[in-house]
């Protein structure tokens, strides 16, 4: 199974990548994480955010995979303990499909891109840099891993 992170924004610093990348490789074979960065649209063009956002959804429609459960990030969807990020991980594992985590760019997920999602995640209240996102939504996911095989990793 994979799971999928789709983020717009390619340029993130060398210590997130650093932290992202220190995440994703402790999945196992049969659970990857993956991340597609994809482009995000200029802000200096005087599109409207509208405008932009639209070709933004395009982009992440086109980067994952058909068929995939959706997971929309966005600040105003459920907020999870890391036990109940686990018990949705033995679902979604359970389910077979790939997930895909849908993050926008600095105006946020198109509208119609939103309305697709399976489920909608919140990480936090706060307002966090697309850096941060992708750090915590892989340690997070890392975190719901270790609960459904018993690892060590976290203690309650």
């Amino acid at each position: 199974m994979r799971l999928v992170i789709a983020a717009i924004g390619q340029r993130q610093p060398a210590w997130a990548e650093a932290a992202y990348d220190d995440f994703a490789k402790r999945f196992p074979p049969e659970l990857r994480l993956e991340l597609k960065a994809l482009k995000a649209e200029p802000r200096t063009t005087g599109k409207p955010a509208a405008a932009l956002m639209a070709a933004e959804a395009q982009r992440i429609e086109a980067a994952i995979p058909k068929g995939v459960r959706r997971v929309v990030l966005d600040e105003r969807g459920t907020r999870q303990t890391t036990a109940a990020l686990a018990d949705r991980l033995r679902f979604w594992m359970g389910d077979g499909r790939d997930v895909a985590f849908l993050i926008g760019g600095p105006d946020g997920l198109d509208p119609a891109l939103k309305a697709t999602g399976d489920e909608t995640l919140r990480l936090s209240e706060l307002t966090l840099p697309h850096a941060f996102v992708r750090i915590l939504l892989a340690e997070g996911l890392y975190r719901a891993w270790s609960l459904t095989v018993n690892h060590p990793y976290h203690r309650e």
